[in-house]
């Protein structure tokens, strides 16, 4: 297998799942609930799958070395930052956010989904923007 894709296509997955956050928003509020469910499933589903291939490529390929200089390097590792402890802080949130759902506990729900939401969204958005520092913006030679 040519382990050298699952960057992009990791981006591609954080990427999409960020779309369907977004949509899921969207069609929860005009209360379209089947949407919903179905939005932020996919979302999971997909950010599960980016978990995947994104163990599969570090084992495989090891750390990648950021190559930009100057300004960039403290942009990119505050992101970098940031991006990484909110990546494993939002686990639970999501777990705790899908079981108030799937309780039927739906204030419950909607409390903890307000934090939630942003915090996913923002993982998915970081991620685009390291994949494009990392790998397009500043490549490595």
């Amino acid at each position: 297998m040519d382990y050298t894709l699952l960057p992009h296509l990791n981006a591609t997955l954080n990427a999409t799942s960020g779309l369907l956050l977004v949509a899921g928003f969207y069609f929860i509020r005009r209360r379209q609930i089947t949407a919903h469910l179905t939005c932020m499933i996919s979302a999971l589903v997909v950010s599960i799958t980016f978990l995947a291939s994104y163990l599969i490529y570090h084992f495989q390929h090891g750390a990648t070395r950021f190559a930009g200089q100057g300004i960039a390097r403290p942009i990119y590792f505050t992101i970098l930052i940031s991006h990484t402890i909110l990546a494993v802080a939002i686990v639970p949130l999501i777990l705790l956010t899908l079981r108030r759902a799937r309780r039927g506990e739906f204030n419950r729900h909607r409390n903890i989904a307000r934090w939630t939401l942003p915090l996913w969204l923002y993982v998915s958005v970081t991620g685009v923007v390291i994949y494009l520092m990392l790998y397009q913006l500043y490549p490595s030679r």
